[in-house]
């Protein structure tokens, strides 16, 4: 420490102390002896009591060691506070997110609900009570006494559920419509490499992405924004409320729309998103090993700083109380000192250490589980969740006994698009659940087949395969509120908890189930005049108090052995208790017979009895006895995938794509699909189990040129020829218009989608009178199927029509069509929808309709306009097609179709959309148990009578 007496050093210098000085001492006049006296007195007397007093340098330099000191040790206190655990709250508890200005500022009360309140679903009926964005009471039906200045609205019994939350989305982060500029999901860069935990997701969020009104339309009122999965860690995740402009001013300010929003910083809770397997893998080219060793390394590193921390923590704590001044500025000027207080780049991993942030992993397979648990436990960190986790149904116990309570945050039905998905398992739910292994569905939001507006419909595809309606339902609420420790805000209509809840049309695990009004912090965010519109002609749902979605019919081994040895050589089979069918012309149906509990009999694939008087069975016969049994034509389907690829991203699984190089001009270079299609794969066993019995699949296309589609057969058999398995060789002749008929390269023959549509056009002309395919084409002879989103690209398609009215042309895609519908409908261009949940995912898709309850659905606008329309499931991957009746349903709904026009819109519009060549009399029919354009149909035979077979028997599907 520095003790020179600073202010008295001319006395010092007069007296000899400085030797440049000597000169200035020599003038004072004094004899030696007085001087040496002097002197001496100095030493004695004076000096001691400057030399041991601090100067005020002195002091200040104290006070700067003594306050680093204690800013150190309150990071030190910091560092070693755990996560704040908040008790269940109490009805006066304030929303920290509610203001006067914005906020819910009147007392709303929703009478006679039917009430899932986050547990489970209450008997009878309720009424809800809630204020300044805080549910108050909750109470039986008509005890709350009615006061005046109080908002009430009886629900005459619809449900009511928590808002929904969504444990894995990337909306905000990455804007609708998808454009470069705004993808801000993953850090991937040569300077970071593959580890990025510094990263946060509420940096790259965007206050204005319409995708947010869009998702709590769906009833998804908070979502936790997550970084991508491109890195090992790829970043710290961050809570949002889904209503933008929430705060005093109504500005686009992304504090506004944070859930702990009011919270102080320093108590919020913290996320780390990381990711193991493929996707790292194949970023950054290193194997799984590699990965390991990466992550290991790092968190060595970070454990090493924590150690330093606690080290520097626990000496600045006894220095602290030694009060010893000189160990303080040491302590406080040691090298370690800012690597120990300081370490921004690893605060987020060493607070992972500290039990500070909760652990959210991308991970998909047992050994990728098995490797991350390992890890967990050499450094100490606790995973809150496994995201996407697909095979996790294979080893729950693991996950089990891990001891750490993992949420597995799922999809229900997705899967496929790459190996890490192919063990996607439809029952996968009920398997963990049985395990008791915590359950959470997310949507991993931007695409459209991933939209989070339908969280909900994966709890109830989940349902439908036998995870009880509770844990469905929680499945969505508080499963995820919990795995996400803000249980004690949002995932319950509890008294104390935020006013989150959704008003649902029906019940909300039934076939498209809507939201009539979604509140988020006692907010109404639906505008009820767009509700009603959108609800114009949707059928009124059943009595709340007694409906329950059914789940699938499951059969016992012995009943399945024996009905399913049937064949082409099987006597009469007779179905009993069939209570609606679609088919026409039926070979024997009883005229006049009223009778809804009808019985059909079987032979030789062909129906040759249907009614109330067929004959009676005899002893030779098999006889099925169904409690709800439908008949439906056996659906089509229209995809580019089914019997060409398998698994997207690995290209030894697919036929491949059409080179994006080809200008498509000479038609003795078109791709035919019959060539290389494969007819088996995971892919047509779900479309078995969906009613699906033969499907169009026509080439990937990689640029403008597409080529010609097959017709094909889905029915099970272990050896299935080419000539048995392809009913139609040559269906259509495809095309691409729009963003993806363009090359990758301007030196590519098709550049721009002007180019495409004057390509399509010459075409056209100059084969208009030849005898080849692009004649056929020319002439109608064979269908033109255009994918095409954009309702410009439409138009201009249109005009082609007009040009050319011999053209048989098809839209196939069709975001925009309802948009240009009345065009569509003068020219009688029909359209192969798969936007009818559609979304503005893209620039050429960001006018595409929602649906209720924001718009019309594109199903009722096509409909109204007299658009002949058919529907297929978007998508490289046909992981949803069983779902495809269910769509059918959903689309009828809305547009005020009955159901044997929903039946239609997957089979019959199609077959005649396509042209297609089925006869009455030879087309393939399904007999159902339960209603399949409801969840919990379920396929119980197929039959196909052109071959004399059975197609498919109680058909089974992970």
């Amino acid at each position: 420490m520095d003790q020179v007496p600073i202010k008295h050093a001319p006395i010092l210098l007069a007296l000899g102390g400085d030797k440049s000085r000597r000169r200035y001492r020599t003038k004072v006049p004094l004899s030696a002896l007085s001087a040496i006296t002097i002197v001496l007195a100095f030493q004695l007397l004076i000096l001691p009591y400057y030399v041991y007093q601090k100067s005020p340098s002195a002091l200040r330099l104290s006070q700067y060691h003594l306050e680093h000191l204690d800013a150190g040790l309150r990071k030190c206190a910091e560092y070693n506070t755990p996560p704040i655990q908040y008790p269940v709250p109490a009805s006066t508890r304030i929303n920290p997110r509610w203001n006067p200005k914005t906020g819910q500022n009147e007392t709303i009360i929703l009478r006679n609900v039917t009430l899932f309140d986050g547990d489970t679903i209450l008997k009878g009926a309720y009424d809800v009570e809630f204020a300044d964005g805080v549910f108050k009471s909750v109470s039986a039906a008509g005890t709350f006494p009615i006061t005046s200045g109080i908002k009430t609205w009886n629900l005459d019994g619809k449900f009511i559920t928590p808002g929904l939350i969504d444990l894995h989305s990337h909306h905000l982060a990455m804007s609708w419509p998808m454009l470069a500029a705004t993808d801000d999901t993953n850090e991937v860069s040569d300077d970071f490499g593959s580890l990025t935990p510094f990263v946060r997701s509420i940096d790259a969020m965007k206050a204005y992405d319409v995708a947010t009104t869009i998702i709590a339309s769906g009833g998804v009122t908070s979502s936790l924004i997550l970084p991508g999965s491109a890195n090992i860690m790829g970043g710290e995740g961050f809570l949002v409320k889904n209503l933008l402009r929430s705060g005093p001013t109504g500005e686009e300010v992304v504090e506004e729309i944070l859930l702990e929003h009011g919270v102080p910083k320093e108590e919020r809770r913290r996320y780390m998103k990381m990711a193991c397997g493929e996707n790292p893998r194949r970023v950054y080219k290193h194997t799984r090993m590699g990965n390991a060793w990466i992550f290991r390394k790092h968190m060595e590193r970070a454990s090493s700083v924590r150690e330093k921390q606690d080290a520097w923590c626990l000496s600045a704590a006894a220095v602290k109380e030694s009060g010893d001044v000189a160990a303080i500025a040491e302590l406080v000027q040691s090298p370690q000192r800012d690597e120990a207080t300081d370490s921004l780049e690893l605060d987020s991993t060493i607070a992972m250490l500290r039990g500070k942030i909760g652990i959210n992993v991308h991970c998909y397979e047992p050994e990728d589980f098995e490797d991350m648990l390992g890890h967990s436990k050499e450094f100490g960190f606790r995973i809150q969740a496994f995201h996407h986790a697909l095979s996790a149904w294979q080893v729950p116990e693991l996950i089990k006994e891990s001891g750490e309570n993992i949420t597995i945050a799922t999809f229900s039905e997705f899967g496929f698009s790459k190996k890490e998905g192919y063990e996607s398992n439809l029952w996968a739910g009920k398997i963990l659940s049985d395990h008791e292994v915590p359950v959470a569905y997310k949507s991993d939001h931007v695409t459209e087949e991933t939209n989070a507006k339908y969280l909900l419909f994966q709890a109830a595809t989940a349902h439908a395969f036998h995870l009880p309606a509770d844990l469905a339902l929680q499945s969505v609420t508080s499963v995820p509120a919990r795995s996400l420790e803000i249980d004690h805000r949002v995932g319950f209509v509890k008294p104390g908890y935020d006013a989150d809840l959704v008003v649902w049309d029906s019940h909300p695990l039934s076939m498209g189930a809507t939201p009539l009004q979604v509140y988020i912090d006692g907010r109404a965010t639906l505008d009820p005049k767009k509700v009603t519109e959108s609800h114009a002609k949707a059928a009124v749902a059943k009595d709340p108090w007694t409906e329950h979605p059914k789940q699938r019919k499951i059969v016992s081994t012995a009943v399945k052995k024996e009905l399913c040895g049937l064949g082409a050589a099987a006597g009469r089979i007779i179905v009993k208790g069939i209570k609606e069918s679609y088919l026409d012309n039926s070979p024997v149906i009883e005229s006049g017979s009223d009778s809804n509990n009808l019985t059909m009999v079987i032979q030789g694939g062909s129906i040759t009895c249907f009614g109330d008087s067929c004959p009676s069975p005899s002893a030779a016969d098999t006889v099925i006895e169904l409690e709800n049994g439908f008949v439906l034509p056996g659906l089509t389907s229209v995809s580019v995938s089914l019997g060409l690829l398998e698994i997207p991203s690995e290209q030894g699984t697919s036929d491949g794509k059409v080179s994006t190089q080809s200008s498509g001009s000479n038609a003795e270079e078109v791709v035919y699909a019959k060539y290389g299609v494969h007819l088996d794969g995971k892919n047509f066993n779900r479309a078995r189990i969906g009613g699906v019995t033969r499907a169009i699949s026509a080439p990937a296309a990689g640029g403008f040129a597409g080529g010609v589609s097959v017709g094909i057969k889905t029915k099970e058999q272990k050896i299935l020829s080419l000539d048995d398995g392809i009913f139609q060789d040559e269906v259509a002749l495809h095309f691409q218009i729009g963003q993806k008929s363009k090359g990758k390269k301007a030196t590519d023959s098709i550049s721009s989608i002007a180019a495409a549509i004057s390509k399509f056009r010459q075409i056209l002309t100059d084969n208009k009178d030849k005898h080849n395919l692009y004649g056929k084409a020319a002439n109608g002879t064979i269908p033109v199927v255009a994918h095409v989103e954009n309702e410009y690209d439409i138009a201009q398609l249109v005009r082609v029509k007009k040009d050319y009215p011999s053209l048989n042309l098809v839209i196939m895609g069709g975001s925009g069509a309802p948009l240009v519908a009345d065009e569509l409908a003068a020219a009688g261009i029909p359209v192969i929808l798969t936007a009818n949940r559609g979304a503005p995912q893209t620039w050429e898709k960001r006018n595409a309709l929602v649906g209720p309850p924001l718009t019309k659905s594109a199903a009722a606008v096509l409909s109204d306009a007299g658009v002949t329309f058919g529907l297929a499931i978007a998508g490289e991957v046909d992981a949803h097609i069983h779902n495809l009746p269910i769509e059918a349903g959903w689309a009828a709904k809305y547009a005020g179709l009955g159901k044997r026009e929903a039946v239609d819109l997957v089979s019959r519009n199609i077959e005649r959309i396509l042209s297609l060549d089925v006869r009455e009399e030879k087309r393939d029919f399904v007999v159902w148990e339960g209603d399949p354009m409801e969840f919990g149909g379920t396929v119980v035979l197929s039959f196909d009578p052109e071959a004399g077979v059975v197609g498919t028997c109680w058909p089974e599907s992970t």
